[in-house]
């Protein structure tokens, strides 16, 4: 608007009225008097220029560190060679929970970061973790980035025990929904072909990625008909086929100058937390709120279990390391299929037909 001052804009408060609110990076945000062109609109605004630039803070300087402190393990946890060999990503997860636990603030007002690793206790921990128990992932989540701490500090010298294998795990809980392959149809339905959200089902289910994989898919990760995928927790590279379905989705949008698979409307790729939103509302379209993309990881997982997959084989596409973590994604397989599957698999001898009745009964 031609009648306001410099850096005011209209904006509309809670009650929906018309405001005029002046904006400027290092002045103090402020609502103006009057209308647009009214004197007492650019008097307040003069008024705001002449007191200048709010005085700034100066730059605090870092936080002495106790020696031998969870601080100080922090840091040089940070500097070995196991974390540097870490993902970026799974870095900087890790360490923002890590700093929000070293700067929580105890009943003594005391940070947790001061606290000497000597005298971290069980009972202190489980104290901790019970304060957690509406929030059991979370909880155990700190406890696991914990006891990596703990074992450095035996490697460093600091302890001779780990006190974090002490205490108690929560039950693992169902975690995020696994698709059912009803619901994946009723996606599919809402999603058609040709459509980026479809594109992002199929390849999400085809290579059992996570969101901050399938995001950072490319073209050139296309190779002979293979799905190259830079799995973010184990560094694991795994390399799978190319689903028909993946393949139409993918051929219905258009090839060129666009790098990457999955992309926002601007030819963009999703960051991580835009990959999980733009989901979230894909998922809310179909009538799907309980159901995410990493469900559709769990999926692919149980799907494969159902094939007659052996965890070895299975593991080859999610990129597991381990056989426990893959036998827990594929938890939900049908039992069913399974059992048939098992029991095709008997030599045709061991299925006795009963004996006929001679007409004899029983004495």
């Amino acid at each position: 608007m031609s009648d306001l001052p410099p850096n005011v804009r209209p904006v509309k408060d809670r009650h929906g009225k018309v405001r005029y609110r002046f904006r400027k990076k290092g002045y103090k945000s402020t609502y103006l008097p009057g209308e647009p062109g009214s004197a007492a609109m650019f008097l307040a605004h003069a008024k705001i220029l002449e007191e200048g630039e709010l005085e700034k803070k100066p730059v605090e300087s870092p936080a002495k560190i106790n020696p031998k402190s969870l601080d100080d393990l922090h840091r040089r946890l940070k500097q070995s060679a196991k974390w540097r060999q870490k993902k970026d990503s799974t870095k900087r997860v890790q360490s923002n929970i890590m700093e929000r636990f070293l700067n929580t603030v105890a009943k003594s007002g005391k940070r947790y970061g001061d606290r000497p690793v000597e005298k971290i206790t069980v009972s202190w921990l489980e104290t901790i973790f019970g304060q957690m128990w509406e929030t059991p992932a979370a909880a155990n989540v700190l406890r696991s980035i914990l006891s990596t701490h703990m074992h450095h500090a035996q490697k460093l010298g600091w302890r001779i025990d780990n006190p974090v294998t002490a205490t108690d795990k929560y039950q693992d809980g169902e975690g995020f929904h696994n698709w059912t392959d009803a619901e994946i149809e009723q996606y599919r339905q809402t999603h058609k072909i040709g459509t980026m959200a479809r594109l992002t089902l199929e390849l999400a289910l085809n290579v059992a990625g996570r969101r901050c994989e399938v995001n950072k898919i490319e073209r050139d990760h296309i190779r002979a008909g293979r799905i190259i995928v830079d799995h973010a927790k184990d560094n694991e590279e795994t390399s799978v086929i190319m689903l028909p379905l993946t393949r139409a989705a993918l051929e219905a949008l258009p090839a060129a100058p666009i790098r990457f698979l999955i992309t926002t409307a601007f030819g963009k790729p999703f960051s991580d937390a835009g990959m999980g939103n733009r989901m979230r509302k894909w998922c809310n379209e179909a009538n799907l709120p309980h159901c995410s993309m990493h469900g559709l990881r769990k999926a692919m997982s149980r799907r494969l279990a159902e094939s007659g997959a052996t965890d070895a084989q299975g593991m080859a596409v999610t990129g597991h390391k381990k056989n426990e973590t893959f036998a827990y994604y594929r938890a939900k397989a049908n039992r069913s299929l399974l059992a048939d599957a098992a029991l095709s698999n008997l030599p045709d001898f061991i299925n006795v037909q009963p004996p006929e009745n001679d007409g004899k009964t029983d004495a």
